[in-house]
């Protein structure tokens, strides 16, 4: 199984600043990929930043040039450093983590979901 606890959501005034974090635990070694969603209310859960083995990441057009997404191997972290906030970031940010083999809850392939942590930014 893996455990992801999220942290650094907040308020923050439109055009600030905010970085989240985020740690995984246990099976690690089957980890594929982390990376963050959002979801705002009435909206579809979306990809924000994701990042491979390879360290390669792919971003929202939405965010590329704003946001930033590291990884810190380890300590088995990943973290979402957001600039230039506007309204339309405001969500509820997750972290994901897609877990395939030996400890995963499907074996096959299964996602991993951080509790959630929200960014609320206000004009």
């Amino acid at each position: 199984q893996v455990q992801l606890v999220e942290s650094g959501g907040g308020l923050v005034q439109a055009g600030g600043s905010l970085s989240l974090s985020c740690a995984a635990s246990g099976s690690i070694q089957s980890i594929y990929a982390m990376g963050w969603y959002r979801q705002a209310p009435g909206k579809q859960r979306e990809v924000v930043a994701a990042i491979g083995r390879d360290g390669r990441i792919n971003y929202a057009t939405s965010v590329k040039g704003r946001f930033t997404l590291s990884r810190d191997n380890a300590k088995n972290s990943v973290y979402l450093q957001m600039n230039s906030l506007n309204a339309e970031d405001t969500a509820v940010y997750y972290c994901n983590a897609y877990c395939a083999g030996d400890g995963c809850y499907d074996p096959r392939g299964y996602d991993y979901w951080g509790q959630g942590t929200q960014v609320t930014v206000s004009s």
